[in-house]
């Protein structure tokens, strides 16, 4: 009996060999490790590069006849990214879901790591390891004030109780659209472009995902607080980019 993330029980009497994948960080990390029963992702599972699976649509509209075409023995959701209204469809049709629920760092560890052992029955991997030792140390001194916008027009950004917020926090960067004050349920606020550009924000950070800010697109916004472009998979996506974000935006 396997028991996901939301408290669901699933019944499995054997390893998964089939599996399709709803969330591109998890799509990277099955990539990774078990590569051999990965058989479907999302039209925005873009990492590995050279992925070569069945293609099931986004997200947020996943063509449910076409994952059950491909006779998955799991599937794997995650409840922010996904709808319920899907994961409850699939499961109608006698799909087994695990729902995998990640706010911050470590709950992104624990969970992948249960998702390894527990649904995929996979030794640990030396990527999770590595992570896990990353992202275990303590967090250096404090290097200033950020804000993360993740659109424009209207303007949204990174709040309180994200993955997000706790990552940058353990590299020494506190989000000033999580501090004291904020609406602990508003979990992307939005916000006026005037609220980010203020001299108290030491650094405007500008993602390439969702919202794909350039260097024509975005950092034009601001006349007072700096920007710099990065990598939105970096700052979102848990898996082996855990290991990448750690050793590129330590030294950043």
């Amino acid at each position: 009996m396997l028991v996901d993330d939301l408290g669901t029980t699933l019944t499995s009497d054997a390893p998964p060999r089939r599996v399709v994948s709803l969330v591109p960080s998890l799509t990277e990390a099955l990539a990774h490790t078990c590569p051999d029963a990965l058989v479907g992702a999302t039209d925005w599972c873009t990492h590995p590069a050279d992925l070569d699976v069945a293609r099931v649509r986004g997200t947020k509209n996943p063509n449910l006849r076409t994952i059950a075409d491909l006779s998955p023995d799991l599937v794997v959701a995650n409840k922010e990214e996904n709808r319920e209204l899907d994961v409850r469809r699939l499961r109608e049709r006698g799909v087994p879901v695990w729902v995998t629920d990640i706010e911050d760092v470590s709950s992104a560890l624990t969970s992948m790591r249960r998702l390894v052992v527990e649904a995929l029955r996979r030794e640990v991997p030396d990527w999770l390891l590595r992570a896990e030792e990353l992202w275990g140390a303590p967090a250096p001194a404090p290097r200033g004030r950020v804000a993360v916008p993740i659109w424009r027009d209207p303007w949204m950004v990174v709040g309180p109780r994200t993955y997000t917020t706790d990552l940058l926090a353990r590299l020494g960067w506190g989000n000033a659209c999580a501090e004291a004050g904020a609406d602990p349920e508003d979990r992307y606020p939005h916000v006026e472009v005037t609220q980010l550009d203020r001299p108290d924000i030491d650094l405007v950070l500008l993602p390439d995902e969702p919202y794909e800010f350039t260097a024509e697109d975005g950092p034009e916004a601001f006349t007072t607080a700096p920007t710099r472009l990065v990598s939105g998979r970096l700052l979102t996506w848990y898996g082996p980019a855990m290991v990448e974000a750690h050793e590129v935006l330590s030294r950043d």
